[in-house]
Order: C-alpha cells, then structure tokens, then sequence
C-alpha cells in the first residue's frame, strides 16, 4: 500500500518506519525543512531503540522517504496517518490546532478517496470534527478513521510491530477492510484487532494512559504510607502484583510519571469529563500526588541538608523521564533541578540520551558530563532520577573515594538496602527506610 503520515516525531517516526518495514511504500511529511533534510540524509532526530537501523534498511531499500510539500505525500497515497502534536492548553485540553489545519489542507489537495486516519491521541468528537473540515473543501469521498498509538518510549518499535492489540474506530466497512489488510502482518500471532465506533476508539487510548497513570500515583502514595508506617514498599510491591487480578507492571514507586503521553492525557481525559459535566474525582488526585511526589524528593533532599544546600554540590545520574529515551517532557528531573538551584545548590549532570535536549532548558546554569563518574568529583550528594541499567551496578569504591559524602538519594530505588548499608552509604529511597 501507499501511505502517508504527517508529522515526524515519535509516532510519526516509528509508524512510517514499520509499516515500511512490512512492504508498503511511505512518504512521510514535516513541515521543520531541517529535520527532512536530516531524514534525507540518513540521520534521525530523536532516540529510540532499534528505529535508526529499521530506518536506514528501509530508506536504504527505497520504501521509505521524506519531504516538506504535504501534496508531494499525499498524492499517490490511499491511507494518510494524521501523527501531530496535540499539546496540552493552560486548562488541559487537548489543543486539535495542528491536527484540523493539516486537515483542510489535506481535504484541498484531495484527487481521489482516501482513508483519514487519526494517529494522533485526540478527545473524544475529533474523528467528526476532521470530517466536518474536511467536508468544507472537498466533494471528494474520504473516510476519517480514529488508531490511537499505544507505543511505550523506548520499545516502540518493538511495540508497533508486536503489539497487543491494535484499536481501529470506524463505522465505514470499505476503511475496516483497509485497515484490516494494512494490520494483519503485524497480528499474525493472534493478538486482536478491535473495530469500534470512532468515539470508543479514541477515548480507549485517554482510558489506557489515565489507568495505568492512576497504578503509579496508587503506588506512590502507598510508599509514602510505608515510610510513615515502617513497612517496606519493595515487599508491599511483590505482594501485591503476585495476585492476577493486579499484575505486576506499574506498581514501581518513585519520583512521578512525566513524559508525553501520562500528563497529557490525564489532564485532557479531566478536561473531557468536565466537558461532559463530570467530575472525574480519582484522576484529579492522581494528578496532585504526582506533582506532590516529586515535591517529595526536592524535600528530602533540602531536609537532609537544614533547608541549606547553598554552594553545596548534588550530581544527578538521568535526567529523561524514562530509560531508553531522550524524551525530558514532563520529566521529574527538570522539577527538583530547578528546585536546587533556587536554593543555590551547585548540579552537575549525567544521561546517556538526554543531556543534549536539557540543555536547551539549562544551558549555562548546571554542568554536564561525559559519563556517570564525572559528576562526582567533590559531590555532597548524588540523585538518581532515572533508572537506567548503566546506573545500576556503578563501582561504589570508585564513588566512595570521589565523592566529598557517601550519601545516594535514590528516586527510582534502583539498589537494595541491604547492599547501601553493607557499602556503608548513607541511603534516602521511596517507600523504604533511609540508611543513616
């Protein structure tokens, strides 16, 4: 098949590639000249595993190309991916700027039919709105189908091409069988594809993201109550995610979910309610323990200190909002850097994919390093803020002797206690008891 998809970040990215990768030819489209030009070149914007080496195959192999002209994309394509950025309003709501402009501009340049197919996470009512656009300035037929992403930042590709289920909102049959044709390379192994009316579809993917949110802020407020009670949030954990009707993923505490998709759409899935006039009460907290949790940690930090960390120096090991990505937004690095250097702290700073996009928030103010060890010559402290597997058998001797105090305020409890007091740390984690 021909496919376009509009927009070249995440999901744009990573859904052009593998639907390259199972035959179909795509021309992705952007609007930023720089990164086409990039793309064209062999390079790739973002960090993500695995996608630079899919990438290069299929660009290499000619079933994948890039371009700026929206008409140059569209032309020759039967399915168009709308994968823009629908960025969170001052009250929350989803803003649709991008998604409905491409639209009437795409509605303008269409010759023949064509599958419309929202990519993007949207509020409930968008599949309509695209239509009712794209009805303004064109006779010819077209059918706007909803396909939430449910990529996970750092498998993504893995992911997209095994995923668990893939969601399709659609009541036409001609785009169902469309879809169908276009999916079932990647569900050969039996995982479903659900058809459903546009409106289920969309608020499925609001649904997924508000729920699993809702897990990680339930844990965090769980390991605070085993810090004020004396219980152990690790064994807490393991206890619980052993019955089946719990599970065992998203049960880790720590210093709160950011990202692109958990804040974003917690708040538009709040805003959507409040649309609808209902008071979604349980989203509202979880959205106030997570901005509480990471207040959490830049207190700890400050107490273990009198209130004081004027001139002292804190190095942090990651800065992303997860491993396996350069992503910062919404990450709880960026809250408790700021927080430090307000009260005059001195932050030096190591991750492996992220440093770079940091810098664009703190170019001067922190300092940056080429590998872990170099942020802790002289540190009164080191904060771990992202779990990444390079941190988690680091030479404790070598930090011993480096670092002006053996203190670790660890916000993703990446080691064991037992290990912390044996080294002889002095060790501030969540949910477990501070090594003293």
């Amino acid at each position: 098949m021909n496919i376009a998809v509009i927009g070249t970040g995440y999901v744009g990215l990573v859904t052009g590639t593998c639907f390259a990768e199972t035959g179909n030819q795509v021309t992705c489209v952007d609007i930023d000249q720089k990164k086409i030009d990039l793309l064209n070149a062999g390079g790739i914007p973002i960090y993500e595993p695995g996608l630079d080496t899919l990438l290069e195959r299929n660009r290499k192999q000619g079933r994948i190309k890039f371009t700026t002209s929206l008409e140059e994309g569209i032309n020759d394509a039967l399915i168009v991916f709308l994968a823009l950025p629908t960025p969170p309003g001052e009250d929350g709501s989803a803003d649709l700027s991008y998604v409905l402009k491409a639209s009437e501009q795409i509605g303008k340049l269409l010759k023949e039919y064509k599958v419309i197919v929202n990519k993007s996470t949207v509020p409930v009512g968008t599949a309509e709105k695209v239509s009712d656009v794209l009805q303004k300035v064109t006779q010819i037929p077209f059918d706007v189908v909803s396909n939430p992403e449910f990529l996970r930042e750092g498998v993504a590709v893995e992911d997209f091409l095994k995923p668990d289920r893939v969601v399709v909102g659609t009541r036409s049959e001609k785009a169902r069988n469309i879809m169908s044709t276009l999916y079932e390379p990647f569900v050969r192994q039996g995982n479903p594809i659900y058809f459903m009316d546009e409106r289920s579809s969309e608020l499925t993917k609001y649904a997924a993201n508000a729920y699993l949110a809702t897990r990680i802020s339930f844990m965090n407020e769980m390991a605070n109550v085993c810090e004020a009670t004396g219980a152990n949030v690790d064994m807490v954990r393991l206890g619980m995610g052993s019955d089946s009707r719990i599970g065992k993923r998203f049960l880790f505490p720590g210093v709160g979910y950011g990202g692109s998709c958990f804040p974003k759409d917690v708040l538009a899935m709040v805003h959507t309610s409040t649309d609808y006039d209902y008071d979604f009460k349980i989203l509202k907290s979880v959205i106030n323990v997570n901005q509480r949790q990471r207040e959490r940690m830049l207190e700890k930090i400050l107490a273990y200190f009198g209130n004081d960390v004027q001139g002292k120096k804190i190095a942090i090991w990651g800065l992303a909002f997860k491993p396996n990505t350069d992503d910062i937004r919404e990450a709880p690095a960026l809250f408790i850097i700021k927080g430090l250097l307000e009260k005059g702290a001195k932050i030096a700073v190591f991750d492996p994919e992220a440093m770079e996009n940091v810098k664009n928030i703190f170019p001067n103010e922190i300092s940056y390093a080429e590998n872990m060890y170099e942020v802790l010559p002289n540190a009164d402290a080191l904060c771990i803020l992202t779990e990444w597997n390079v941190f988690r058998t680091p030479d404790f001797g070598k930090m011993e002797k480096i670092m002006n105090r053996k203190l670790v305020f660890d916000g993703r409890n990446v080691y064991k206690l037992e290990q912390m007091q044996e080294l002889g740390f002095e060790y501030v984690s969540i949910g477990r008891k501070t090594i003293k």
